[in-house]
């Protein structure tokens, strides 16, 4: 089962973001990642939203897990916490269905 990390979060510091942004991306092919979604327009139409939304799938949760809690990433995080408000959430998908043949 794939796993993701969600983000929502508010850019407060565009300049210093941009490191964050650049460091990440990197770390996440490393870890087998890849973003469905990063920053695109999003309309909150229930509850409170802040303006970005990041979803990024990992090949399972626990690699999901890893990647947030690794160092390099605990590090690029200080600057994104630097740089923004956000909330950020591991999340475990849904077994693949099986297809009839």
């Amino acid at each position: 089962m794939a796993g993701y990390v969600i983000l929502h979060g508010e850019v407060t510091d565009p300049d210093g973001y941009e490191e964050y942004k650049a460091g990440a991306q990197r770390l996440i092919a490393e870890h087998g990642g890849r973003y469905l979604a990063r920053g695109g327009a999003a309309t909150p139409v229930e509850g409170d939203w802040l303006p970005r939304i990041v979803v990024v799938e990992f090949p399972s949760y626990d690699a999901a897990l890893a990647f947030y809690h690794s160092p390099e990433y605990q590090e690029l995080a200080a600057i994104r916490k630097r740089c923004s408000t956000s909330s950020v959430a591991v999340v475990e998908g849904l077994p693949t269905p099986v297809t009839p043949s």
